[in-house]
C-alpha cells in the first residue's frame, strides 16, 4: 500500500583533517603562551641570577630562609643566618634576592 521512500545520499563527509586539528593547535598556542612561555623565561631569569650569585648578596632560600652569602661552589652555598652562624644549602635552592623593605 503506502511505501516509505528514503532519500539516499553519498557518503556522510565529516570534517577534513586540518579542520580537526584546528582546535588541538588553538590549545596549544593558548598553552604555550600562557604557561610554557612564561615558565621557561622565569627558569632563565633564575638561571642567569644563580651564576651571577657573588659574595654578598643578600638572597632568600626556597623554605624561606633568609642569609648573606659567605661562599659560593658550583653546587652549595654557604649563607651567614646570623652573626657568627652558617648554613650549607644546594645553589638551586636559592630562590631569588631578599630586598629589605624600608619603614
Amino acid at each position: 500500500m503506502f511505501e516509505i521512500a528514503y532519500a539516499q545520499s553519498g557518503q556522510a563527509q565529516g570534517p577534513s583533517a586540518l579542520e580537526a586539528m584546528v582546535p588541538f593547535i588553538l590549545i596549544f598556542a593558548v598553552f604555550y603562551f600562557l604557561m610554557i612561555r612564561p615558565q621557561s623565561k622565569q627558569r632563565k631569569q633564575h638561571d642567569k641570577f644563580l651564576t651571577d650569585l657573588k659574595r654578598g648578596d643578600e638572597v632568600v632560600t626556597v623554605s624561606g630562609v633568609l642569609g648573606r652569602v659567605e661562599g659560593i661552589t658550583d653546587k652549595i652555598v654557604v649563607l651567614e643566618v646570623a652573626d657568627d652562624t652558617k648554613i650549607k644549602v644546594l645553589k638551586y635552592k636559592i630562590a631569588g634576592p631578599f630586598k629589605k623593605e624600608s619603614a
